[in-house]
């Protein structure tokens, strides 16, 4: 039986993607803070495991991971999602530690569940397996007003394309995902702030968050000797292309 990691797998994507992975078959651990929502879906199915832990927690991470390779025997993929977006808005109106917690998130806490993933792959035998980040659109064309989340996702295109090249003597693949406005608790948040600022505002096209965890899965499985190094997917009518 395949194995996967997912963090952030309380809800959004992770959840959808959690679910996906599970009706295909594969041995899901699932990160996220709320235990009780992580709880429900082992509950549900038999090869979910719970592990609930802050990503930004190095010493909760390790201790998730080990606990879910000695149930499953070892780590295929991980799937690096947790994520948040943070205060929105121009530069000088962002207060530093929102900033400051933008990053230790999305960069430190998928720092951190990368290293283990690394460590794990690297260590077991047959030795490799397969890391998926999470990206974004705003790793590549930003949208206004975010600044955080943007400057956070570059970090983690580069931290892809790093851990593609160090992988390689060991058969860890590296892959990114960048995915543009499913219907997840962080974009209906981002739609509630433009509403707010304006209520005649034009709210952005969506799909539906399968969609993505449809492509996760995908890439996931892929032959060893293949890789996805990036994939976007994304609601086809929303402003992507040339945005600024």
């Amino acid at each position: 039986m395949r194995t996967i990691v997912i963090t952030g797998a309380s809800s959004g994507i992770g959840k959808a993607t959690a679910e996906v992975f599970l009706d295909a078959g594969w041995k899901v651990g699932l990160i996220a803070r709320r235990a009780d929502r992580l709880e429900a879906m082992a509950n549900w199915h038999d090869n979910a495991v719970a592990l609930p832990a802050d990503v930004t927690d190095a010493d909760a991470m390790q201790a998730a991971v080990a606990t879910f390779v000695k149930q499953a025997g070892r780590l295929d993929v991980l799937f690096n999602n947790a994520g948040m977006f943070g205060p929105a808005g121009p530069i000088d109106e962002i207060p530093l530690d929102g900033f400051e917690q933008v990053l230790n998130v999305n960069i430190r806490g998928m720092f951190i569940a990368a290293q283990l993933a690394f460590g794990q792959m690297r260590r077991q035998d047959p030795q490799g397996g397969r890391i998926i980040n999470n990206g974004s659109l705003s790793a590549h064309n930003p949208r206004p007003g975010s600044v955080c989340y943007t400057t956070s996702k570059h970090a983690i295109t580069g931290l892809t394309r790093s851990l593609s090249l160090d992988g390689r003597p060991f058969d860890i693949a590296c892959g990114q995902i960048d995915i543009g406005n499913a219907r997840s608790e962080l974009v209906e948040e981002l739609n509630a702030r433009a509403l707010e600022a304006n209520p005649g505002a034009d709210l952005q096209p969506m799909m539906e968050v399968e969609e993505a965890a449809r492509s996760v899965l995908h890439m996931a499985e892929m032959p060893p000797e293949a890789n996805v190094q990036f994939m976007t997917v994304m609601a086809t009518k929303m402003p992507y292309i040339g945005r600024g």
